[in-house]
C-alpha cells in the first residue's frame, strides 16, 4: 500500500470532515500516558512524561531542542512496569515541554495503526 507523510493525512482528513485542524495523541501500549497535539504536529507532555532525543549514531547521546533524533520516552506513570522507552520514532525538541514527530527510522518495525490489512 502506498504510504503518507502526516501531513498529506491530515490534510485528507481535514477536507474530509470539514475540519481546519487535526488533533491528535502520541502513545503506545506500553505507556500509561500520552501526549497531545492541538495541530500543527507540536505535542505536549503531562508534568509526569518527558520526552528526550537521542542521537541516531550514538545512542547514549542526548541531543539539544531543535535536533532531530531518536525519542526516548520517560513515564512515571509506568511506576509498577518500564518507566523508560527508546523508539524506533524520529522527532525533535521544540522546547522543554513540546515536541514533533518526523516519522520513523528506515527499516524500522510496523507499529500501530501503520498494521492496517491491504
Amino acid at each position: 500500500r502506498k504510504e503518507l507523510i502526516r501531513e498529506a493525512l491530515h490534510q485528507q482528513l481535514c477536507n474530509g470532515f470539514d475540519v481546519c485542524e487535526i488533533h491528535s495523541e502520541y502513545g503506545m501500549t506500553e505507556l500509561l500516558s500520552q501526549a497531545y497535539s492541538k495541530g500543527d504536529g507540536i505535542y505536549k507532555c503531562p508534568s509526569w512524561m518527558k520526552i528526550l532525543i537521542r542521537d541516531i549514531y550514538e545512542p547514549t547521546k542526548i541531543l539539544n531542542t531543535n535536533t532531530t533524533g531518536g525519542i526516548n520516552v520517560i513515564d512515571l506513570a509506568n511506576i509498577d512496569s518500564c518507566c523508560f522507552i527508546a523508539t524506533q520514532d524520529l522527532g525533535k525538541k521544540i522546547n522543554k515541554a513540546q515536541f514533533k514527530i518526523l516519522g520513523r527510522f528506515d527499516n524500522s518495525d510496523l507499529r500501530g495503526c501503520n498494521l492496517l490489512i491491504n
